[in-house]
């Protein structure tokens, strides 16, 4: 198989720790339900792979996420998988649901903006953060980690771009909360490599370390790797992506796609970066999903790897 020679650059990490996002925020925009069997084997082959952590599902209400309501029957099938199974709770009856499967490790989804947390939460940021603050302190007297997605860090779709004043008040009232790990989300892939450095820079002056922070950007105008490279230089060390560039966002029209992992996992191996992913391994995994779907691969990589003349 072709690999990338490997040209390490200064100044980066030496190891990049994968969000592995395919599973939830990918198959929650299909059209079509996935069945739970082949759901469970794509999470078995993404651990195969080498991903150690796989967001498994989520366990929101069945008519708002249609896609992910086999999450009680999803969960026991690949609990046993050997690999951190973070999941997603939208409140304190999805992280009863949760924790009675065994999950140890929860994710709450909040947004920067007002637009969007009514969009997605029929709620003003606030109020969703209020919401959030139970879900939180419950899961860590269980002893649960709790990641904290915040959505719309860049921009947003009705309101333009987001102040960065705005997205630090937002996140530091997340890790205030007690939430382990911050993940910033391009929902609609609008930021750039200078707007990346400026918001990381913002919540280390507002005492937000950057090893409590992660990565998401989404490839809609092709700036996601631009942007990683922009975080890692900065020193994060946890990246957010999607096998094959599955997903978008829902409730977002204009979010077309994550930064597919093996995109991410082809310029990480290029700079010398460790990951511990078998590059074959998870294009042959998406190439197989894409089957079980019906169509083709968005990711260029995988086109490129598995591309027969």
């Amino acid at each position: 198989m072709t690999l990338p020679m490997t040209v390490p650059a200064e100044g980066l990490p030496a190891r990049v720790r994968i969000h592995e996002v395919g599973a939830r925020d990918g198959l929650q925009n299909e059209k079509a339900v996935v069945p739970t069997e082949v759901k469970a084997e794509f999470i078995r082959r993404l651990a195969g792979a080498g991903l150690s952590t796989i967001e498994a599902t989520s366990f929101v209400h069945p008519k708002w996420v249609p896609q992910l309501a086999d999450a009680e029957q999803l969960f026991p099938l690949v609990r046993e998988t050997g690999v951190r199974l973070p999941v997603l709770v939208p409140n304190e009856r999805g992280l009863d649901r949760a924790l009675a499967l065994g999950a140890r490790e929860v994710a709450v989804f909040a947004s920067a903006t007002e637009s969007f947390a009514k969009a997605n939460l029929n709620r003003t940021v606030d109020e969703a953060l209020a919401m959030f603050e139970p879900v939180v302190t419950r899961a860590i007297e269980q002893g649960v980690g709790v990641r904290g997605y915040l959505s719309m860090c860049f921009g947003d779709p009705w309101e333009g771009p987001v102040p960065v004043e705005q997205v630090v008040r937002v996140t530091k009232a997340l890790a205030d909360m007690g939430c382990d790990e911050l993940s910033l989300g391009d929902t609609i892939g609008v930021a750039t490599p200078g707007h990346v450095g400026r918001l990381l820079t913002a919540l280390n002056e507002a005492g937000v370390p950057t090893s409590r922070l992660a990565v998401h950007f989404h490839d809609t105008y092709g700036q996601a790797l631009s942007n990683t490279l922009a975080a890692l230089q900065h020193g994060v060390t946890t990246v957010d992506a999607s096998a094959g560039g599955l997903g978008g966002c829902p409730y977002a029209k204009s979010a077309t796609g994550n930064l597919a992992t093996e995109d991410l996992v082809w310029m990480l191996q290029g700079l010398g970066i460790k990951t511990g992913v078998d590059l074959g391994l998870l294009t042959a995994t998406s190439v197989w999903l894409a089957e079980q779907l019906g169509r083709p691969s968005p990711s260029r990589t995988v086109r490129a790897l598995s591309h027969k003349d």
